[in-house]
């Protein structure tokens, strides 16, 4: 059973603009699949119309179909959305930076349960993100961008998701902070059963920790297949694994008008 089915999506903003063009994603019960391409391929527009927060940015989903476990999602509203199961960490580390960690996580455990079940959850999260335990009593605006990365995953979790969506989780991160993030991630989805959806430019972090892949451009799905796969394509590594170190720029430049998958 698939944890989240996307058939044939497509979304206008402002009734104009079309920014994806019939995607179709799946993310198995359980699975880690990511959601891979460059910036303004489409992939936050995607997450946006799973967790339901086009409307807030003259969003629609004007064809297609978005299923949580076979439940059609299309005329739920965000925070019912979120009690089914599903929570979304946004791209930029939005955090609360007036209140400390705890005061985070306390907003977000509101959605779910009676105080004894917000004490074990935070418990729960805190054993994922033990530095971010030792940063509780920290106004978290004066946490260190990774740390504020810990945080957006931590709170998301205090809703007890069943699909977790991550948008950027590596943005402006250092590289040992990103190996961190992502090794916590994977033991979430391990530990937990946890279906998660991962978004991310840094193809080489993502392939490394998720199952699948499906790749993005212009709004269309245009490559899928199992991670590995995916990271022996030649394109991939072409585009997207730094495949093209030590290459003739203006081969480069002329390979790139002519991507196989554009064909």
């Amino acid at each position: 059973m698939n944890a989240l089915s996307l058939n044939n999506i497509e979304v206008i903003y402002d009734h104009v603009f079309l920014a994806i063009k019939g995607v179709s994603v799946e993310v198995p019960d359980g699975g880690m699949v990511a959601l891979l391409g460059a910036n303004g391929a489409g992939k936050s527009t995607t997450l946006k119309a799973i967790s339901g927060l086009l409307k807030a940015e003259r969003g629609l989903v004007t064809r297609g179909d978005v299923k949580y476990r076979d439940q059609d999602l299309a005329h739920l509203p965000p925070q019912q959305r979120v009690k089914l199961g599903i929570a979304q960490v946004l791209e930029g580390r939005r955090v609360f930076e007036h209140l400390t960690s705890d005061e985070n996580l306390i907003a977000a455990s509101a959605v779910h349960g009676s105080r004894a079940d917000m004490a074990r959850n935070m418990e729960r999260v805190y054993g994922y993100f033990p530095r971010l335990y030792e940063r509780r009593t920290a106004m978290s605006g004066y946490l260190s961008g990774g740390e504020q990365q810990m945080l957006a995953i931590a709170r998301a979790l205090m809703t007890q998701p069943k699909l977790l969506m991550l948008d950027e989780p590596s943005l402006g991160l250092a590289p040992v902070i990103v190996e961190e993030i992502f090794s916590i991630i994977r033991r979430i989805n391990q530990e937990e059963k946890m279906s998660i959806l991962l978004v991310e430019q840094n193809a080489i972090a993502a392939l490394d920790v998720v199952s699948h892949g499906y790749l993005i451009e212009n709004g269309r799905v245009v490559m899928h297949d199992a991670a590995e796969s995916l990271k022996k394509n030649p394109d991939i590594q072409e585009f997207y694994l730094g495949g093209h170190e030590g290459k003739d720029f203006n081969n480069i430049k002329h390979y790139r008008r002519r991507k196989r998958w554009l064909a």
